[in-house]
């Protein structure tokens, strides 16, 4: 190779790294004291995990914690899949739900940021199909006592917006038992083999639960917000993300589906011994490219710790990850902002609720604090979080420059007292 070629070839190199974070893992801290924290109350944390691995309440579990753009602190505790006796590892994968919410959240913002999405605009600008749709009110019959649902005109538009901070009407069927949120059981939305279009067709059909930009509520805001980006970009969801965040960022084990050589690192729910079953319905055996027909940018992606902490870390940086910016700071600040409006109506859910109980809201993909108190758990004013459905959580501390990502499958229901045990765990370590 001659000199010419030489300098060639490494204007090229820089080049490929420029566009893509070169996957290169998070710097590791060489000492926790060198970030602020007590190695020795940081080593609190395994052993909690270990304890409710032991008695079964929880399979196995992965802590990652990052300070100053340094990995800290990361453990692999307990079991992939209990039932096989696989231990789980650091490259493990898990089924993020609805910490898929933030990176959809971030591909608009991103479209936004090109000027090809309108933020304030309807949302049937995008989706016409939304044009028509009404508010389904209860009435019920003062003489026989029945319930039926009457439909009423939308007061102002669903717009991009109320998608993104979940103030669209659009609710989860699971979630609630009036009779808009039984429809939305009975039209089977949550069909993997259904495409983003067919599945807004059928959404679009719906009445909404209330009137747009009047209630928080957590729906299926953001699996329309999916289907907006196939339709402003011109490209499959899961071909946007791929190509536009998780190849830049180096987040090599995001996706909406397995490959077989990604398959036997699935973590396992535990199986529930009074059904004898896994709670969970997207089995590996589900989870192939063949299968995976709906990207669901409300819950679809699969992850591990390792990229979603570099997902964490672009966010932390303001946008940027080793060269790769995505957005710009002060886009990632109105995101991690108060989007809501003073005494709006609110239906949230344990610590992750955007209410003044909790000195919490929501800003555009994920809750955010917005003081101190009257929070009793740890965090920072500022700090922004979300979690999922099989127990993943992950929580972004702009003030302390730091940021954790907590894996586990579990049911929802009963990951709440680790969410806040974590946060009590890791702000009890950091002592500077």
């Amino acid at each position: 190779m001659n000199g010419m070629q030489r300098v060639a070839l490494a204007a090229w190199s820089v080049v490929l790294c420029a566009g893509v974070a070169c996957g290169q893992e998070l710097a590791r801290a060489k000492k926790a004291t060198d970030s602020g924290f007590s190695a020795e109350r940081l080593e609190r944390v395994a052993p909690f995990l270990q304890a409710e691995v032991d008695k079964k309440a929880i399979p196995g579990a992965i802590v990652l914690v990052a300070r100053d753009g340094k990995v800290v602190y990361e453990r692999a505790i307990g079991f992939q899949d209990r039932e096989k006796g696989l231990p789980m590892k650091a490259d493990a994968i898990f089924r993020m739900a609805s910490m898929t919410k933030p990176v959809t959240s971030v591909a608009v913002m991103m479209l936004a940021e090109e000027g090809k999405i309108d933020l304030l605009a309807p949302v049937s600008q995008y989706l016409p199909e939304f044009k028509e749709v009404k508010v389904g009110v209860e009435k019920k019959d003062a003489t026989t006592g029945e319930v039926t649902l009457a439909l009423e005109d939308v007061k102002r538009a669903m717009t991009v917006q109320d998608l993104l901070r979940h103030t669209s009407g659009l609710v989860y069927g699971p979630f609630g038992n009036t009779l808009v949120h039984q429809a939305y059981m009975k039209a089977n939305l949550f069909d993997n083999g259904q495409t983003l279009a067919e599945f807004v067709t059928k959404l679009s059909k719906l009445p909404l639960a209330h009137q747009p930009g009047t209630v928080w509520e957590y729906g299926m805001s953001t699996d329309v917000l999916s289907r907006i980006v196939e339709v402003v970009s011109g490209m499959p969801f899961d071909q946007f993300l791929a190509q536009r965040i998780t190849k830049p960022l180096g987040m090599k084990d995001t996706a909406f589906y397995l490959t077989p050589e990604q398959a036997p690192r699935l973590a396992e729910l535990q199986v529930d011994p009074a059904t004898g079953k896994r709670p969970v319905s997207n089995t590996v055996e589900n989870l192939t490219k063949e299968k995976v027909k709906w990207y669901s940018g409300g819950g679809g992606l699969l992850s591990t710790a390792g990229d979603y902490a570099r997902f964490c870390q672009m966010l932390l940086n303001g946008g940027e990850l080793n060269g790769v910016r995505l957005l710009a700071t002060k886009t990632i600040a109105i995101m991690s902002s108060d989007q809501l409006l003073p005494g709006m109506a609110l239906a949230g859910f344990e610590d992750l609720a955007p209410t003044a109980e909790l000195g919490q809201s929501f800003g555009l993909g994920f809750a955010v604090r917005t003081k101190p108190g009257p929070n009793p758990l740890d965090g920072s004013a500022g700090d922004y979080f979300w979690a999922g459905i099989y127990g993943t959580y992950f929580w972004i501390d702009p003030q302390s420059k730091m940021f954790t990502v907590f894996l586990v499958q579990m049911p929802f229901e009963k990951a709440g007292p680790y969410r806040r045990a974590l946060r009590e765990l890791v702000y009890g370590a950091m002592v500077n």
